[in-house]
């Protein structure tokens, strides 16, 4: 257990962080997971969003994110 009050800090944001960083990669996935079992236009958008705002965080990659916006897009067509 850390000692020094700043990083008895530390702790509680790097908790903080990793719950939201869970939950948004989850939103993330969910949305994915969505448009890849019924394809829509508007499921597409919704899942476009959350790939966006995820890597715009660091919660993926930029390249990982277009990876995924362009084989679902390829789906959808």
């Amino acid at each position: 257990m850390p000692i020094i009050k700043s990083a008895k800090k530390q702790v509680r944001s790097s908790a903080k962080k990793r719950r939201l960083n869970a939950t948004r990669r989850r939103t993330m996935k969910e949305a994915v997971k969505q448009v890849r079992t019924t394809p829509s236009a508007e499921k597409l958008r919704v899942a476009f969003k959350a790939l966006d705002k995820a890597a715009k965080r660091g919660i993926v990659h930029r390249n990982k994110a277009a990876r995924l916006k362009s084989r679902l897009s390829k789906a959808i067509k």
